[in-house]
């Protein structure tokens, strides 16, 4: 446990660094709470000794008194009640300075962790995503990365701050009654064993319960993408009995961990009860033996109040933190996460491709006991329109998500132009593909933006002419809004054939020198798809081209034809219309 701690703070440290400043300002800050604290008590003493009691003034009030006002009570009591309001309005401004500081070094911390988490998500290999979904990693990046802000401001800070208050607080009281202090301090070994324990325990409570959470919110996104579906066969009560029994799990894990907290406040809550009764007991006599003035004994019961508070907040602070604890390591354990596919140290920069792929020995597996491909080999020229077909699940997907180094083959290599793919930038091998999926992926904005996504910087007239060539124009300008019609969420507001269209005119926008095509006719009607294959086949030419597709009639037009079936390559056709007659007969 200490050593799992230490590292997480090492962790917490370093990312905090650039805010290091800010951070010790927020520390500053706070640290005035102390002396403000120390001086809360004393225009009480002041108006019981100084007042009604026959003490001298302290020495200090001389000063604060103007020399043509004699210390006369009244003046000295005046002198009490300024220092009341100017001591809660140095409280305010201190809280305020505080509050504003730590609102924002904390969202700015939040924010730079949220930005790291979602970056490194997005180079995490799909096969981490397809493993482990998406909701988990929303769940860390939107509700575990605040941990941070409420470690390091909300909690460490005031940690920090009610330790140098307590030390503050002990060492005047040892000074007013020594006696009385050891006897107050005496319960600080009892809540310190307390809160080691429940720190602990609380730690894995918490985590137990944020697993349960983000489970619970994966039921939600499951069915809102799913909610045709859901529809469709009447399961909405059925998916609610689901959420709810998730959420179910999750409440009963927080309900444990509060039971576990208030449990622990009742027995820190009795243990301060009994410091604070030996405290008065004593005290009583001490003031009755004349070791105390009854002013001293108000002074250090108000004292041992608030060296009570901060030693109740550093065991509150402690046990509360080990939620935000447990949610700093969920957030560094998706930051753990090595991708799949490195870029390698030495690669090699490319502007543009000019197509031949060569598989040579390729094979690929999720985990070794279920092989998906296996011994691949083939060779394409440039310019080369290649056809894939098999039945669903022989691998041909994934035998194209190896070409885009989405995944890395497990044995053999895949030449383009000569060199490994490997040994390319990452960035550079990517961009010399367009992909034309099954299910065209379209974003929640604009028709324009979802052709520019390619080329964020692409004028209107190119953007224009990718929609023309695409044979999406036409519609498009039917619509009300133009290019600058909403889609709605994954596109939903426009057809299957109208979002495929757009799907082919950012291929067009992209302009990349190999086409991966995906069954992109297999959801459309006949009309849609003879619009889409004129669009094709504009957007194949002069290009090295990838076609998947369970029609062979779709194929007609390949130069060569591969047939994938068990994850091996069965066959490789280069009179691919006298193939496709042959198996239609």
């Amino acid at each position: 446990m200490v050593v799992r701690d230490f590292r997480l703070y090492r962790k917490l440290l370093r990312q905090t660094r650039p805010y290091w400043l800010h951070i010790a300002g927020i520390f500053l800050l706070s640290m005035l709470s102390m002396p403000l604290a120390l001086l809360m008590p004393l225009p009480l003493k002041i108006a019981v000794d100084n007042v009604i009691g026959s003490q001298p003034i302290p020495g200090f009030l001389d000063t604060l008194l103007p020399t043509a006002i004699a210390p006369s009570d009244p003046a000295v009591l005046a002198i009490a009640a300024v220092l009341v309001v100017a001591i809660a309005l140095l409280n305010q401004l201190q809280g305020f300075g505080s509050l504003l500081l730590g609102t924002f070094t904390g969202e700015k911390m939040v924010l730079e962790f949220r930005a790291q988490l979602f970056r490194h998500v997005q180079r995490l290999s799909l096969s981490y995503h397809d493993s482990k979904g998406t909701t988990d990693s929303t769940y860390r990046i939107q509700y575990d990365a605040p941990a941070i802000q409420w470690i390091v401001i909300n909690g460490f800070i005031p940690l920090i701050t009610s330790v140098f208050t307590f030390v503050g607080m002990a060492y005047v009281t040892m000074r007013l009654d020594w006696q009385l202090a050891v006897v107050a301090l005496g319960v600080s070994p009892i809540l310190f064993v307390l809160t080691q324990v429940y720190s602990q325990r609380l730690r894995h409570q918490w985590t137990e319960a944020k697993n349960l959470e983000s489970s619970a919110l994966s039921v939600v996104q499951e069915v809102l993408g799913a909610i045709r579906v859901v529809k469709a066969f009447g399961r909405e009560a059925h998916e609610q009995d689901r959420f709810i029994d998730h959420y179910s799990k999750s409440i009963w894990a927080l309900i444990r961990v509060s039971l576990a907290q208030s449990f622990f406040s009742c027995v820190v809550a009795l243990t301060m009860a009994i410091g604070t009764a030996a405290v008065l007991f004593m005290g009583v006599k001490h003031v009755q033996s004349g070791i105390l003035s009854l002013g001293d004994l108000l002074l250090v019961n108000s004292y041992l109040t608030q060296l009570y508070i901060p030693l109740m907040n550093i065991g509150d602070q402690v046990t509360g933190m080990q939620r935000s604890l447990a949610s700093a390591e969920r957030a560094f354990y998706l930051l753990s996460e090595t991708p799949d596919v490195i870029e390698c140290k030495h690669t090699k920069s490319v502007s543009r491709v000019s197509g031949a792929v060569t598989f040579d020995n390729v094979s690929f597996a999720y985990d070794k006991a279920h092989p998906i491909l296996r011994h691949i080999s083939f060779e394409v020229t440039p310019g080369t329109r290649v056809g894939i077909t098999g039945r669903t699940g022989a691998g041909k997907t994934t035998l194209l998500n190896l070409l885009t180094r989405f995944y890395d083959p497990s044995d053999g290599q895949i030449i383009l132009d000569g060199i490994n793919l490997r040994d390319y930038k990452l960035a550079d091998l990517r961009n010399q593909f367009a992909i034309v999926l099954q299910e065209p992926v379209l974003f929640s904005t604009s028709i324009a933006e979802n052709i520019a996504y390619a080329r964020p910087d692409a004028s209107e007239h190119d953007i224009i002419a990718a929609a023309k060539a695409a044979n999406a124009h036409e519609f498009i300008v039917s619509l009300p809004q133009g290019y600058e019609t909403q889609v709605g969420e994954r596109g939903m507001r426009l057809s299957g054939g109208q979002r495929q269209r757009i799907s082919l005119a950012r291929a067009f926008l992209k302009d990349a020198p190999i086409l991966i095509l995906d069954e992109p006719t297999s959801s459309v009607d006949n009309k849609t798809e003879a619009a889409i294959m004129e669009a094709m086949e504009r957007l194949m030419n002069n290009r090295t081209t990838f076609m998947i597709a369970h029609r062979l009639s779709t194929l007609e037009s390949c130069d060569k034809l591969l047939v994938i079936e068990n994850g091996r390559l069965v066959s490789v056709t280069s009179e691919v219309s006298a193939a496709i007659k042959d198996s239609l007969l």
